[in-house]
């Protein structure tokens, strides 16, 4: 699961759950693969973002070396900047491990890189 999939879930579906955002990373297994740089890519995902969010996350699995903790402005002017997004965001893969919900504690399993959140119907609101 890459950095940028885990910015865009959610387990609000939960029953009992109002936000369940961020949800928590625990990975047991990281691989970095290279992947080609696309400044413009990188430039129009950014503001889609929530960057403080992507930031903790890749602080949590000790891959936010270099990455700032807020947007720069003009930022999409900034190569280096991107660069170090197109990273954390392309390259950064959880293997294996869990999501864990901030409000239930509700863990998804992540294999193979697929993060499984599928609920049961009794856990459905």
């Amino acid at each position: 699961m890459k950095l940028i999939t885990h910015n865009m879930l959610t387990s609000k579906c939960l029953k009992g759950v109002v936000t369940g955002y961020p949800l928590a990373i625990n990975a047991t297994n990281i691989k970095v693969t290279e992947v080609d740089f696309n400044p413009e890519f990188i430039s129009r995902i950014i503001p889609k973002l929530d960057w403080e969010v992507l930031w903790r996350a890749a602080d949590s699995i000790g891959h936010s070396d270099g990455l700032p903790q807020t947007i720069e402005p003009k930022f999409e002017e900034n190569s280096d900047f991107l660069k170090k997004a197109h990273k954390v965001l392309l390259e950064v893969e959880i293997e294996e491990g869990n999501l864990v919900c901030p409000e239930s504690g509700r863990r998804f399993p992540i294999s193979k890189g697929i993060p499984n959140m599928l609920l049961t119907e009794a856990e459905v609101q």
